[in-house]
């Protein structure tokens, strides 16, 4: 399988995950399984309409741009970006995220103090938008991407383990992009997360691990990304991987986003139901952008190229 198939995979997998996930946000387990005992098809609820991608997807598109138009990593006009997008007044956008971006603060200082005041900050939007950074910095390596992963989720995230969750999401997705199995990176990605978070990440990394023994809902980034490995541990395929994460209820549109990255970059964009693909719409605030299939493969590929011939592209 070539490169561009398992990039563009990724892309699309995560905004196709988003859109699939969002009508049964918070929402037991078992009803996606029980409105779809057979093929599944995007459907409309929630507030959403069928195959509408959310906060999820716009955040992880902002990223994009970013990267884009500065030729790699400028964490102040990403902020920026984020901030005009929070303030364009998004269909939905995470309690944490809106508070650290409607603070007024600099990009350097909004989400530490944030974080100083509640003392937590471990929510899975640190993990939601990470695909486009993921393929912009994998062809640097894994010293570069997960220092990238670390210094974007810090500008909305100030728990140390949100960042650490992030760079192993970016590392997985590097193997998987380059033809590798995340799933048997795990052990060495651990080995570079951060001593005092390694435990618990290895913990719910596991491969023994199930989403029933998690201590957290799947919104925190843990249960999230456990549940994305665990999802594409016990399937066979995309759809597959993609059904059993949204079944698991809860935050569904940010679990099965995370689970969709993943499985895109192994199984490719082929493997992504035309059905799940067609519907598939980004609206995009601030303004009246709506991105579809193709403005998403667009970004995808325009990020790997980009990354593939920069030199990283670090920034302030």
């Amino acid at each position: 399988m070539e490169r561009r198939e398992r990039v563009v995979g990724a892309v699309l997998g995560s905004a196709v995950g988003d859109a699939l996930g969002a009508p049964f946000e918070f929402g037991p387990a078992g009803a996606f399984g029980k409105r779809f005992p057979g093929p599944a098809a995007m459907c409309g609820g929630g507030g959403w309409e069928a195959g509408e991608a959310t906060d999820d997807t716009q955040m992880a598109v902002h990223l994009g741009e970013s990267l884009l138009a500065a030729g790699g990593l400028d964490l102040p006009d990403m902020f920026e970006r984020f901030r005009g997008w929070a303030a364009g007044d998004p269909k939905d956008i995470g309690i944490q995220t809106e508070t650290v971006l409607g603070s007024g603060l600099p990009w350097d200082l909004a989400a530490a103090v944030h974080f100083q005041a509640e003392g937590r900050a471990a929510g899975n939007g640190a993990l939601m938008r990470a695909v486009t950074g993921a393929v912009r910095f994998a062809p640097h390596g894994r010293e570069a991407t997960m220092d990238a992963a670390r210094r974007i989720t810090a500008l909305t995230h100030g728990d140390g383990a949100a960042w650490e969750g992030t760079a192993v999401l970016h590392e997985l997705l590097r193997v998987a992009l380059d033809g590798g199995d995340p799933l048997a990176a795990v052990p060495q990605t651990l080995a570079q997360v951060r001593a005092e978070h390694r435990e618990r990440w290895a913990r719910v990394l596991d491969a023994h691990w199930h989403p029933e023994q998690a201590t957290e809902s799947n919104g925190a980034v843990w249960a999230c990304l456990g549940s994305a490995l665990w999802a594409l541990r016990t399937t066979d395929g995309f759809p597959d991987a993609l059904r059993a994460v949204v079944d698991l209820g809860g935050d569904t549109d940010t679990t099965a986003a995370v689970t969709g990255g993943l499985a895109g970059a192994v199984y490719g964009a082929g493997a992504i139901p035309d059905a799940w693909l067609e519907p598939l719409h980004v609206p995009l605030p601030p303004g009246e952008r709506v991105l579809r299939v193709r403005e998403l493969t667009e970004l995808a590929v325009r990020l790997d190229e980009e990354g593939r011939g920069g030199d990283g592209g670090a920034g302030p």
